[in-house]
């Protein structure tokens, strides 16, 4: 079994698209069209925060990272938010998200980074026990508000 992790290029568009898809399903949402081309143009520009990680097993793409780059207030330096980690079903239980994390990991320390951080849903058990490998959770509550809703309603909620 060889597994490598490496940076997503401009031919991985389908194979991208094809495990995106099973994410997106996994997550219960649906998305348009527009905001899935959108997403892999701002993967693939440069001068986005946004980059995607990619897990080979066996020459095939098995899983993806995507991530952003920020700036932060109590940080000298960038930090890096993993916004979404998947892994194909078929390929897990064979250390591939294990190995995307420490290849972030990794790759936050070449750019000399600060720190890596990450947001899972709270029952997902599966997850949650790679992820408290590297840390416990922490003391933060998530809020957000959706302003398109928030402006047409006049209640964020």
């Amino acid at each position: 079994m060889a597994l490598t992790i490496r940076a997503a290029t401009g031919g991985d568009e389908a194979d991208w698209r094809r495990l995106w898809a099973g994410y997106v399903a996994f997550s219960g949402t649906d998305l348009a069209e527009d905001i899935i081309d959108l997403t892999w143009k701002r993967l693939m520009d440069p001068a986005a925060p946004l980059f995607a990680r990619l897990a080979m097993l066996d020459g095939q793409v098995v899983g993806f990272a995507i991530c952003q780059e920020q700036l932060a207030t109590f940080f000298r330096r960038s930090i890096c938010y993993i916004e979404d980690l998947y892994v194909d079903p078929a390929a897990r239980g064979q250390g591939v998200a294990r190995a995307m994390i420490d290849g972030l990991i990794a790759h936050c320390e070449e750019k000399g980074w600060d720190r890596l951080y990450w947001y899972t849903e709270a029952d997902n058990a599966t997850a949650r026990r790679l992820y408290d490998r590297y840390s416990g959770t922490d003391e933060h509550v998530r809020y957000k508000v959706n302003i398109g809703a928030a402006l047409k309603s006049g209640n964020p909620a």
